[in-house]
């Protein structure tokens, strides 16, 4: 069966044990936790750090394992997703670093799963952007595999603000693209971490990719989208995608999460389905931040049982 979880980025102010205990009591099963380095966010859920993987050894493992079984709480994944393809080097061989510790992270604590961007100079097209991928994910994906760690890139196009138009900063958001990454680096340990929503902002058919990459289906996040048809005609699909698309929670928006479940289920899918939260209505406090977590599960358990 698949497993209900949640992003920690949603409970920056938590720490890891508050955040499992919140999961536990709302009822989901597993957390996805965000390893950034310790450092001041640069954007909107970016730079938390629930488990700080700076300096992490087998005793930090046993004691982030212990606080997990304290709680009930399963960890589906360490998440961190900077831009590692950034033409700013000192910034690039950070993040590339970073990724390599947190997977060093996951394969200790037994987790074997770890989530990110692959990352894109924003400035360029998607081929002159390809010899420096390879550059960087070939060894970070053997890294990984050395380790026994899957990589999920998520297909976010990372496209909404001025800083990062034209191109986005991750180049993983179609299957056009998907198919050319997976045939160029063609590893077990590399793969999807999905989310449906920027499939329908970009007018995409979010149902199909799962069936064609169920094999690469590592990790799943539950995000719904509204798209506002009437800015949308007013500003064009060049605009940016956060004039005229409206992050929600699961049920509130456009996506079929039966319909969803349904194929996950069809493609023998059983691993985590996590929330995350992007609702600008339910971000004023912590406790409105709670309120989704609690709403979204219960909408979501109408699809995915314990």
């Amino acid at each position: 069966m698949m497993k209900l979880g949640f992003v920690s980025a949603i409970l920056p102010e938590l720490d890891l044990k508050s955040v499992l205990q919140t999961a536990a009591d709302t009822g989901y099963t597993c957390v996805e936790v965000m390893c950034w380095p310790v450092s001041k966010a640069e954007r909107r859920y970016a730079g938390i750090t629930h488990i700080d993987v700076t300096d992490f050894g087998q005793s930090q493992a046993d004691e982030v394992s212990g606080i997990a079984a304290e709680a009930g709480v399963e960890i589906s994944g360490l998440g961190y997703y900077p831009n590692p393809l950034t033409p700013d080097r000192e910034e690039s061989e950070a993040s590339i670093a970073q990724i390599r510790k947190v997977i060093q992270a996951s394969a200790l604590l037994g987790i074997n799963q770890m989530n990110t961007f692959v990352g894109r100079d924003w400035t360029k097209s998607v081929d002159d952007n390809w010899p420096r991928f390879l550059e960087v994910w070939r060894p970070l994906i053997q890294f990984a595999e050395d380790n026994g760690v899957r990589v999920g890139i998520e297909n976010c196009p990372m496209s909404f603000t001025a800083d990062e138009w034209p191109g986005g900063k991750n180049l993983a958001t179609t299957p056009a693209i998907w198919t050319r990454m997976f045939n160029d680096i063609s590893s077990n340990s590399f793969g999807l971490n999905y989310d449906p929503s920027h499939m329908i902002w970009q007018f995409m058919d979010y149902l199909q990719p799962m069936k064609s990459f169920a094999d690469k289906l590592f990790h799943v996040h539950a995000k719904d989208v509204r798209m506002d048809q009437e800015r949308l005609d007013q500003v064009g699909i060049m605009a940016h995608p956060n004039e005229y698309h409206i992050p929600k929670l699961p049920g509130m928006g456009e996506v079929d999460w039966g319909r969803f479940c349904s194929v996950l289920t069809d493609v023998g899918y059983t691993g985590p389905v996590c929330v995350e939260v992007e609702d600008r209505a339910y971000e004023g406090t912590l406790e409105s931040r709670k309120t989704s977590l609690r709403q979204s599960h219960t909408y979501l358990r109408n699809f995915i049982s314990n």
